[in-house]
């Protein structure tokens, strides 16, 4: 059963559903970020039909290889669907000094997350998704080193199933090269990015998490390749390990038990991470 909610904003609360707290985040985004991150890459926004009809809350699921990323898909949904978005970041990070707490609050509406697999936050997200507030979350766990894709931990799966809420899939192609990993600024040249949207996902009937995140890295890996092909035998190989690493994942029981509290494993980060899931 999937949950649909008024806006946030039409109830009182937390930063998270304000009213006020979203306006002054709109100017933050339309007025400051979106203007910066489109001056200095070349964005191509594609599948927007299929956000057409979609209501918060939903989790929106992609790839991630940039400190790019999280501007970049609050910057090409549309605002009634960015307004209230709350992307998952790093505790020990963003959350550690009270600056970097209010920018990334004020930028990204972020909600603390544990990397290093302590559980006391783990149920803010499922919160704020009854709530009725929409999340970003990157289900690789860190940014790619060089733009290819790892296997999805099924923490986000499980998420969309313990909240009964759709799974927006999208992918992100270019971001890693115009703005690689050990960087702080975007290279020169505004390099091109597209960002390319999916049709909301939801859960089969009786369909466990594992089964679940494959499906949703299979179509997040099917919006990469639309808009940057690869060759047919690097393409088979892709497939197979992410079939293999699923198998693995699925007979060693990694991840939360079905039924269980999952963690927000987007913002696990081996590196200095980045806001939003760590976006």
């Amino acid at each position: 059963m999937i949950l649909m909610h008024e806006s946030p904003g039409a109830r009182p609360g937390s930063r998270y559903t304000s009213i006020r707290h979203a306006a002054a985040r709109h100017v933050a985004q339309r007025g400051l970020l979106k203007p910066l991150v489109w001056s200095l890459v070349d964005v191509t926004v594609r599948g927007t039909e299929n956000l057409e009809g979609l209501r918060a809350p939903f989790v929106v699921v992609g790839n991630h290889s940039s400190h790019l990323d999280a501007p970049l898909v609050l910057g090409s949904l549309p605002p009634r669907l960015s307004r209230y978005l709350a992307a998952g970041a790093a505790a020990d990070y963003f959350f550690d000094v009270w600056w970097r707490k209010g920018l990334t609050a004020l930028f990204f509406n972020a909600f603390p997350v544990e990397r290093y697999g302590l559980r006391k936050r783990s149920k803010v997200a499922t919160t704020l998704l009854a709530e009725g507030v929409p999340l970003l979350l990157f289900p690789e766990g860190t940014r790619s080193h060089d733009g290819s894709m790892a296997p999805f931990k099924r923490g986000t799966a499980a998420l969309c199933l313990t909240a009964g809420v759709p799974c927006l899939p999208m992918a992100i192609v270019g971001a890693s090269k115009a703005m690689p990993r050990g960087t702080s600024w975007p290279v020169r040249g505004r390099p091109r990015v597209t960002v390319v949207f999916g049709a909301p996902m939801t859960p089969h009937e009786g369909e466990h998490s594992s089964a679940f995140s494959a499906r949703i890295e299979e179509r997040v890996r099917e919006l990469h390749l639309s808009v940057a092909p690869l060759p047919p035998s690097t393409r088979r190989r892709h497939t197979d390990e992410a079939s293999d690493n699923h198998r693995v994942e699925s007979s060693r029981g990694l991840g939360p038990a079905e039924g269980t509290e999952p963690h927000e494993d987007s913002t696990q980060e081996s590196q200095r991470p980045s806001a939003g899931g760590e976006s």
